[in-house]
């Protein structure tokens, strides 16, 4: 571990990262059959590939998320 304080928005970041990574590798699973020439997989697997898109979102939301509270703190800090 690191001696790195946890900021703001690294949860989020962190748990975007595990969903998108999840979702990539439905994707890489359901396009497979597509190459082999096998059955194509049933809906709920292609329902789960769409979880790329859904961590990319909450991994974004903490960047937001991390981005408003040092601004915020910059200007509590300038006196503003």
């Amino acid at each position: 571990m690191t001696s790195e304080t946890s900021r703001a928005g690294d949860l989020l970041v962190r748990i975007g990262a595990v969903v998108f990574f999840i979702g990539a590798a439905a994707t890489l699973v359901t396009l497979l059959p597509l190459f082999l020439g096998a059955d194509p997989l049933p809906t709920a697997a292609y329902l789960v590939s769409m979880l790329m898109g859904v961590g990319f979102a909450i991994a974004g939301a903490g960047v937001l998320r991390s981005i408003a509270v040092q601004r915020r703190r910059a200007r509590a800090e300038s006196g503003r």
